[in-house]
């Protein structure tokens, strides 16, 4: 069994590893291709695109290991089924739970191999290829706080507590120096709205001037204000939920639930993030029904596009309930654990039928 369990072992990791590669290769050149139309752009080079597209990687290493080891799995077993080794194994007295034990043990370390790409490496390396690339076509200098979206406009700076899906801003401060870097003005806004040409409009603001030692403080109901900052900006600079760490969602829902804000979007992130690792396990899972669903002819092609479907499904059905989740106001736990126990039920219900064939 111990000879049986390391041969399967080495060619389900073999195979993920293939399609990890192939998968891995067709999203660096679809991001390049999609990052040479901003070729030119400010001091956009060459260069500038390659490590962009350099860093993208972990990312897509993360989002694309359930349906890798889904499809690379499908391709091991079949590849078995029609060499006849997995009948074989099975006359040998494999049952279909050892089987389904041995790939669980294999689908475990992709799983923590998942998780520690998805919490320690994804997260950075995406934040640092937004801000190089922001930095080189606008030459706008940001970072995202708990005390939300700090940016660096010319000279001066500007902190934005939050931005509404509709790019209106709240809590909007705007801290102006002259040429020798001294403080010149404060401007407190409630909130802001995006009117063109990177012009926003600023309602009930508070101006602190200071000139020659004296303190001037002004309530203007609408103010202009002029600044490279736009909505398409805003959407590269911030960082989405979906590309937090786990620790770093866990302490911003914190910071929003301590200012009394709407969380529920990244509390399903964060749950999202610790259970997503366990779906590479039910999808590699899931593949064992197929090898007993097709004869020795092969059907490998078939296979394979069917783990591309489930991939899909899975992805779609995962964003599907995020939606319903905040719409519905459903528990954040629930939201994201819906698809992996539905694929998990599904492989179980498909092993089980097929046993019984």
């Amino acid at each position: 069994m111990k000879v049986i369990r390391r041969y399967l072992s080495a060619e389900i990791t073999a195979s993920t590893l293939l399609v990890f590669a192939a998968l891995l290769m067709l999203f660096a050149f679809l991001d390049l291709i999609h990052e040479l139309g901003e070729l030119g752009k400010g001091t956009y080079g060459l260069l500038n695109v390659i490590a962009f597209v350099l860093l993208s990687l972990p990312g897509h290493v993360y989002e694309l290991f359930p349906i890798a080891a889904l499809i690379g799995t499908l391709f091991a077993l079949a590849q078995l089924v029609a060499s006849s080794e997995y009948t074989v194994m099975r006359v040998s007295g494999v049952s279909v739970p050892r089987m389904a034990f041995t790939l669980a043990q294999v689908g475990l370390l992709f799983s923590l191999l998942t998780f520690v790409i998805g919490e320690f490496i994804a997260p950075p390396a995406e934040q640092f290829a937004q801000q190089l690339r922001a930095k080189a076509i606008t030459g706008v200098i940001a970072q995202e706080f708990r005390s939300g979206l700090w940016v660096k406009d010319e000279r001066n700076f500007v902190n934005v507590s939050q931005v509404l899906p509709d790019a209106v801003l709240l809590g909007v401060s705007i801290f102006e120096f002259d040429s020798e870097l001294h403080l010149r003005k404060i401007s407190l806004a409630k909130s802001g709205e995006y009117l063109r040409n990177n012009r926003w409009r600023l309602r009930d603001v508070v101006q602190t001037d200071f000139e020659e030692g004296r303190m001037q403080v002004n309530r203007i109901a609408e103010a202009e204000w002029q600044s490279v900052i736009d909505p398409d900006l805003l959407n590269v600079l911030l960082v989405v939920p979906e590309h937090m760490s786990a620790w770093n969602l866990y302490a911003y829902v914190q910071h929003l639930r301590e200012n009394n804000q709407q969380a529920s979007r990244h509390e399903i992130a964060f749950w999202n993030k610790l259970l997503y690792p366990f779906a590479v396990l039910v999808m590699m899972v899931l593949a064992l029904p197929f090898a007993y669903t097709q004869q020795r002819a092969g059907g490998v092609g078939a296979k394979v596009f069917a783990g591309i479907m489930l991939g899909i499904g899975y992805v779609t059905l995962g964003r599907l309930f995020t939606y319903l989740g905040l719409l519905r106001d459903w528990p954040p736990f629930w939201s994201a654990a819906a698809p992996t126990l539905l694929f998990l039920a599904l492989a179980t219900g498909m092993m089980w039928w097929g046993e019984r064939r």
